[in-house]
């Protein structure tokens, strides 16, 4: 915390000057600013920005902390804009009625977009944001980590969810974790003691939940049980780091480059994204931090709807797929890495209102960039699946029409 307290005076500096500075100050200020944070927790100096200063840091990360390019694919999945009518659509949120144009009016909404298979039926963007900004998508990195751990099932890298952490990370031999598999950890429900209190300086939240590589496992390997593996949900923001780590002791390779040719550019991603590493040159943060364009995040929607259905090529195992977006046994609101609603629909979702809603039933996807007040952005997220519901109930209203 006193290295944070001493950098943010500089991300102070940097937010207010910013838009004035010519392009070799910029430079400068970035150059200065990076070589600061190089060895302090991202995600952590993040959470406390005021709302300003996070609509700049939060699409400019690959300027401030370093990161992985995810280079755009060269032949882009086309989206073709059909709009609908759907701003004066009505739901209740606490007993009032809101309407969808209110909801785009809303200033933590960056960024809104609702796909019905290819089509662009609704894309909104407030000021200063764009088709072209890259914003970070914080926890819904976790279900591209997810994914890719079922291509590396697809891929034969590996055999199950049923196999043992200690198969591809032999390290944790003889500790807590031996017993505890692949599969608990992507539901959360390892059985491992752990604190999530971000109010708490002692959590181990507060410790380690930005860490990644030895650091991570290091200090999980001391970590002791609490539950018997895959009986209690428990949310663990290391762990999703851990999914990190045991996808890329399995295939040998960074994640990056693997998302790549895996998704990224056989699905048609259209822009460049980039991952957040937990150190320089080191590896990503499995549970955090891609930031890509809104049409990128539909695209995604996209493509684990085309996994989930089994259209398409198999790119992810298919029936990881399926079962990632089952409830679990600890939590029948969570699969694999994957928030659940029932009825088979299923989000990807991230602190401060980032999301990606996924009904294959009805073929849409709904993608949001989000910059709410508060980290865990309850009553955006509320808001957000009203209208979500209210845009369900139109399409099928339509779809029934004569």
């Amino acid at each position: 915390m006193t290295l944070y307290r001493k950098l943010l005076p500089l991300f102070c500096l940097f937010v207010l000057s910013i838009n004035t500075l010519a392009d070799d100050e910029r430079d400068q200020v970035l150059g200065s600013l990076q070589a600061q944070v190089a060895s302090t927790t991202p995600e952590k100096g993040l959470l406390f920005l005021p709302s300003e200063q996070r609509e700049i840091a939060f699409g400019a990360i690959d300027q401030l902390f370093p990161t992985r390019t995810i280079t755009a694919s060269t032949d882009p999945r086309p989206l073709v804009e059909a709009p609908l009518s759907l701003g004066e659509l009505a739901y209740q949120v606490d007993q009032s009625e809101q309407t969808i144009d209110q909801l785009l009016a809303d200033r933590r909404v960056r960024g809104f977009l609702v796909l019905q298979g290819n089509r662009i039926l609704l894309e909104h963007y407030a000021p200063g944001h764009g088709p072209d900004t890259r914003w970070i998508s914080f926890s819904v990195t976790k279900s591209v980590t997810s994914m890719l751990i079922g291509a590396a099932i697809r891929d034969g890298l590996i055999n199950s969810v049923d196999d043992p952490v200690t198969r591809y990370l032999p390290r944790f031999i003889g500790t807590a974790y031996e017993n505890v598999t692949v599969g608990q950890v992507l539901q959360m429900a390892s059985g491992i003691k752990w604190n999530e209190d971000y109010d708490d300086p002692k959590s181990d939240v507060a410790k380690a939940g930005g860490a990644n590589g030895l650091t991570l496992l290091n200090y999980l390997s001391g970590l002791q049980r609490s539950a018997s593996p895959g009986e209690r949900f428990n949310y663990n923001t290391a762990e999703t780091n851990l999914a990190g780590e045991i996808l890329r002791a399995a295939i040998g390779n960074n994640a990056t480059t693997y998302l790549e040719r895996t998704i990224w550019h056989p699905f048609g991603m259209a822009n460049d994204a980039a991952w957040l590493l937990g150190e320089a040159y080191g590896g990503e943060l499995g549970g955090c931090c891609i930031s890509a364009t809104l049409r990128d995040y539909g695209r995604l929607g996209l493509f684990a709807k085309s996994q989930y259905l089994g259209t398409g090529p198999q790119m992810v195992d298919h029936a990881f797929m399926k079962e990632s977006t089952e409830p679990s046994r600890g939590y029948d609101g969570y699969g694999y890495l994957w928030w659940l609603w029932g009825d088979e629909v299923f989000s990807a979702i991230g602190i401060f209102g980032q999301h990606i809603y996924v009904n294959p039933a009805l073929d849409l996807v709904v993608a949001m960039h989000g910059n709410d007040d508060t980290a865990d952005a309850l009553a955006l997220e509320g808001t957000l699946i009203a209208a979500v519901r209210a845009i369900e109930q139109f399409l099928r209203a339509d779809s029934v029409a004569p």
